[in-house]
């Protein structure tokens, strides 16, 4: 504990005869997060020997540290400032940041060991404090301190929020979803990932990825296990995103993986194959888009349901080709239009012949029991068939290989 009473972040270092002029070694007690973007501020160090006497320089074995950024009295400095700092002859160093009313800020050190981050954005206006204290082996010290007011809450804030919410429960082919109200230039987008974390119970491989410049997915190399427990936070308030543009607040997500509930389409055989947790479940005869309109291969997820809803065309298609028919147990899987539904009037043909206009036909008894049981971001693949799924018509994450999904990362 420090003089203060609140527990400081502390680094870690290495013996003595290695500790001449260089920067602190230093293990970070929570999970880093680095943040980019610049705040004001003169970068060379300005060492201080723990007497309150500033020096230009290192003088011997004086243990001495340096806050680089934000400079002392800096103004304007970003919400979520990365704090950076140096040590000279230390085998550790404390950092700990207050507000004017003496409240000690959490956050996280970089990986690297020479910056803090916030856990969450600095207050609008607000004055803060920063101090590293260096420490060698025998327990002499040495301070640095920066004194810096946060920039005014800007003009411009852009909306940032999750496609899911608190306590949902989705299929193992789900992504994470967060939108934004204005699109990201490229150059904004690392700054923009590295304050997003989501971690998985159990533990997963997985990588964001820029589904389009106001949207950003996230999924796991494979499709999550069963009764996964995830938790993702967005913290982009106060975050530059360019133009003049920031980050209007935080996002925190808290959900769960359901059962594995997949559906595999063979357009060969004109079946449906329906697993749960790797079973087999059950096979449904299917009729599929016809020639002049093909269903598309690849891997979807479902999006939305409806128990009834109208399939109109009539202003899309050509006179005399457009429709407007009542449908039940419609289950989305590409913004252009393609559902599992039931349709009656193919149950005949269902199994041996394709004549849907583009849709996954079934029964109304295995359109009903299919319902009863999906969820969205249950995956379903059809193969065989002329026309291949664009990327983008719908939720086409696992319809990319995971080399390409995380080329989309702008950290990749």
């Amino acid at each position: 504990m420090n003089a203060s009473g609140a527990m400081a972040q502390r680094t870690g270092g290495t013996p003595a005869r290695r500790r001449a002029w260089r920067m602190a070694s230093v293990t970070a007690l929570v999970a880093a997060v680095l943040v980019t973007g610049a705040c004001t501020g003169d970068d060379s160090p300005a060492w201080n020997d723990g007497k309150g006497g500033a020096s230009a320089g290192p003088q011997g074995s004086q243990v001495g540290a340096a806050i680089t950024n934000p400079a002392s009295e800096s103004k304007n400095v970003l919400a979520v400032p990365a704090i950076k700092f140096t040590t000279q002859n230390a085998d550790g160093a404390t950092i700990e940041v207050k507000a004017a009313d003496g409240t000690v800020v959490e956050g996280a050190l970089a990986e690297d060991g020479t910056s803090w981050t916030p856990a969450k954005q600095l207050r609008w206006g607000g004055t803060y404090t920063a101090t590293v204290t260096a420490t060698d082996a025998e327990g002499k010290t040495g301070t640095a301190v920066s004194r810096f007011t946060v920039m005014q809450k800007p003009a411009n804030l852009v909306r940032v929020s999750s496609f899911l919410g608190d306590g949902q429960t989705v299929g193992v082919g789900m992504p994470m979803i967060v939108r934004f109200g204005r699109a990201v230039p490229e150059k904004y987008r690392a700054g923009v990932e590295r304050r997003m974390t989501l971690k998985s119970d159990p533990k997963q491989e997985g990588s964001w990825h820029w589904y389009s410049p106001t949207e950003i997915h996230y999924r796991p190399k494979a499709y999550w296990k069963p009764n996964t427990k995830i938790s993702y936070n967005v913290q982009l308030g106060g975050v530059p995103m360019g133009d003049g543009w920031y980050g209007r607040s935080d996002v925190g997500v808290d959900l769960k993986i359901s059962r594995a509930f997949v559906m595999s389409v063979d357009n060969k055989t004109k079946q449906m194959t329906v697993t749960q947790n790797g079973k087999v479940v059950k096979k449904i005869p299917v009729s599929l888009g016809k020639p002049s309109t093909p269903s598309s291969s690849g891997t979807m997820v479902i999006i939305e349901k409806k128990r009834k809803t109208v399939f109109d065309t009539m202003e899309e298609l050509p006179e005399g080709e457009g429709y407007r028919t009542d449908i039940d147990f419609a289950q989305r899987l590409t913004w252009g239009g393609e559902f599992i539904h039931a349709a009656p009037w193919s149950e005949g043909v269902q199994g041996r012949t394709n004549v849907s206009h583009g849709c996954v036909n079934v029964s109304m008894k295995e359109g009903a029991w299919l319902f009863s049981r999906t969820m969205l971001g249950d995956p379903v693949s059809v193969k065989g068939t002329s026309r291949k799924l664009e990327i983008g018509n719908g939720w086409t994450d696992w319809n990319l290989s995971w080399e390409q999904y995380r080329k989309g990362s702008a950290l990749a």
